[in-house]
């Protein structure tokens, strides 16, 4: 095992929403803190690379724990991140090449801005999308233009399956 590596993630029993708002609870002061000793700006870059990093480690455990790594086991997934009523989505197409749909309320965004923390929300959530997928599968790329997060109507998820490249 990757000395890097985590342990097994078993923390989406409590569902996503329940597990980002005791990280933030707890990133919440030491964040503010290191931000007064080190600057902001350092500290935010930092934690950024980490939850990244995290992210791509999380994303590879989840194709492990769905069994696959494709847009079905993906799409499947969903519901630990709607635990809690968490987040409620309209799916726009779904086939095994492409994966679209739209978070039309987001209890995330709703949760960090009841905190105090809005700027947070993006670091420590919506950030992770793109390194969760690339962790899942580096085949399957995400584009999204707007969150809820951010402040737009709606998030746009759009995951397409990309041709693999045959250099024989």
């Amino acid at each position: 095992m990757d000395s890097n590596a985590l342990p097994p993630d078993r923390l989406n029993q409590i569902g996503v929403l329940t597990r980002r708002e005791v990280e933030v609870r707890l990133l919440m002061p030491l964040l503010q803190a290191l931000a007064v000793e080190f600057g902001q700006e350092r500290i935010l870059a930092v934690t950024r690379r980490i939850i990244l990093d995290i992210s791509r480690q999380q994303g590879a455990q989840l194709a492990l724990s769905c069994g696959g790594n494709t847009l079905a086991h993906l799409a499947a997934s969903l519901a630990d991140w709607q635990k809690g009523d968490a987040m409620r989505f309209d799916i726009l197409e779904q086939t095994d090449r492409r994966f679209f749909f739209n978070v039309r309320q987001c209890r995330y965004a709703e949760m960090y801005a009841a905190l105090g923390v809005p700027e947070l929300g993006v670091l420590l959530s919506c950030n992770r999308d793109a390194a969760l997928i690339e962790g899942f599968n580096p085949q399957i790329r995400l584009t999204r233009t707007r969150t809820i997060m951010q402040g737009a109507e709606y998030c746009d998820f759009r995951y397409e399956q990309e041709d693999k490249i045959n250099l024989a």
